[in-house]
């Protein structure tokens, strides 16, 4: 009996108008994603409406789950639709699956606004009230993370993703993407210092630097610690992660995003690579799960060899890039497959790990870097604790929470 129930209300779809009028591609869609996501169809009914003059009006649709219904609703004058999907989790816990299917139909559908709202069924007010709601970051389809929400401040479906900022118990304000944590207040710095650090404090000419992703601007805030730093240019395909970061993860960016050296570019990081002119120092990749518990893949691209030898072609001479890789135990294709299209693409490529809390395991890191005689003296795998000491005193580099000389030294010889 006890389930969760989600609703949509979204407005000004700008999908194809025939999945609002004809019944078969909606039909098509819905089972599809469904099955996708591991429910179980035991059968379906589409009913198309008409106007007096025959033409087509929208469509009613429901799909009798065993696990209990999915329904929508199409208004096509309005190009607006409703959406109603409730699971029982009497034997498993089925919200994730839902959560999923949810969030795959509204990029379908990509509505300019909508309204959402969850909704927990079949609980009695004393044990609702005295139960937390958890998240859950799912590290693979047998193994999850999960941590309590007091609250949903906000969420948003934006043109690329669906972006929530809860308040949990455990991590104060977090933001996640498409049901995956991106960072949240209480240990933002793990992730966020690990990625930054350990390559930018070996680079002794950093001038440039390009961050693809990272709008929730904790990567460029600890970047913009280096005084030296000239030039920072943010490329974050989705403005709405922004707008959210600034209004509500202060405590994440700082003052990042009024800092004169940062330029912030709307746009798609693989084709930005791609056609860009300018050459970097260091280039940060800050980018969500290559393949989201969702179903999401759009960042597969940033993970490919062609786009490495892009970011290859777009570092200086004694540059680096860096990005994460998962974890090594739950990711294990991923990883090696990434790392391999590294070595294809630079000159020497290393890896390092860090723990981050809210991602619920160990998260692996890797550096590559541009060169030819000169890169020992940009491996940081090489730099000794004193060595690290010294620049951070002599980088005047503040307000560092976790990455200090001897993590560095034992992040790479873990």
């Amino acid at each position: 009996m006890e389930g969760l129930h989600l609703t949509a209300d979204c407005f000004e779809c700008q999908c194809p108008i025939e999945l609002l009028l004809a019944p078969t591609p909606l039909e098509d869609l819905l089972r599809q994603r469904t099955i996708e996501a591991g429910l179980t169809i035991v059968g379906e009914r589409f009913f198309p409406f008409s106007h007096e003059d025959g033409s087509a009006a929208g469509v009613t649709g429901t799909l009798l789950l065993a696990e209990s219904h999915l329904a929508i609703h199409t208004w096509p004058e309005k190009r607006a639709i409703t959406l109603d999907i409730y699971v029982c989790n009497f034997n498993n816990d089925n919200s994730d699956k839902a959560r999923r299917i949810l969030a795959s139909l509204l990029r379908t559908f990509a509505p300019k606004d909508v309204r959402q709202q969850e909704l927990r069924r079949g609980v009695p007010d004393h044990v609702a009230q005295a139960s937390p709601n958890f998240i859950e970051e799912r590290l693979t389809s047998s193994t999850s993370f999960r941590t309590a929400a007091d609250q949903l401040i906000c969420e948003r479906q934006s043109a690329f993703q669906h972006i929530e900022i809860l308040q949990t118990k455990e991590f104060g304000k977090a933001m996640r993407i498409d049901g995956a944590m991106m960072t949240t207040e209480r240990d933002e710095h793990f992730y966020h210092e690990t990625l930054v650090h350990p390559a930018a404090i070996s680079l002794p000419h950093l001038r440039d630097a390009l961050i693809i992703g990272g709008g929730d601007g904790g990567s460029s805030e600890e970047i913009l610690k280096y005084k030296a730093l000239e030039n920072l240019v943010l490329c974050e395909i989705d403005p709405v992660v922004v707008e959210l970061a600034k209004q509500h993860l202060t405590s994440v960016h700082g003052k990042a995003f009024n800092d004169p050296r940062l330029t912030i570019k709307h746009k798609d990081g693989f084709n930005f690579i791609r056609h860009c002119d300018q050459q970097f120092d260091l280039i940060l990749l800050d980018l969500t799960d290559p393949v989201a518990p969702n179903g999401s893949s759009w960042a597969e691209s940033c993970m490919s060899a062609p786009f490495f030898q892009d970011c290859h072609r777009a570092l200086k001479t004694e540059g680096a890039l860096v990005l994460h890789l998962g974890s090594e135990f739950y990711h294990p294709t991923r990883f090696t497959t990434t790392l391999a299209n590294l070595e294809s693409s630079f000159d020497r490529v290393r890896t390092y790990v860090s723990y981050i809390p809210s991602y619920g395991a160990l998260w692996s890191f890797a550096v590559a870097l541009k060169g030819s005689e000169r890169l020992d003296q940009i491996d940081p795998f090489l730099k000794k604790e004193t060595e690290i000491s010294e620049i951070i005193e002599r980088q005047g580099l503040q307000g560092l929470q976790y990455y200090q000389a001897a993590r560095h030294y034992a992040m790479f010889r873990f």
